[in-house]
């Protein structure tokens, strides 16, 4: 097993329109959480999309945390 953290953050939040990615409401984003595996952040996210399903304009996303911090994938920062 790799000692290296790939962090995934969860969150998600009503669209204006289906067509973009722009949030009716940035002060009402549900952020999830931080997840140590894609595994879990996946896990995480069907939940609330499962949840949701009913809003056609709700939307969750997984990020790569670990692409953010380190974009060139050489363990520096």
């Amino acid at each position: 097993m790799s000692d290296k953290q790939l962090l995934h953050l969860v969150f998600g939040g009503e669209l204006e329109n289906l067509e973009d990615c722009n949030f009716r409401n940035l002060n009402e984003l549900d952020i999830v959480g931080v997840f140590p595996d894609y595994a879990s952040a996946e896990k995480a996210w069907r939940a609330k999309a499962q949840a949701t399903v009913d809003n056609a304009h709700m939307r969750y996303f997984v990020v790569h945390l670990h692409r953010l911090l380190d974009p060139d994938g050489d363990g520096k920062f």
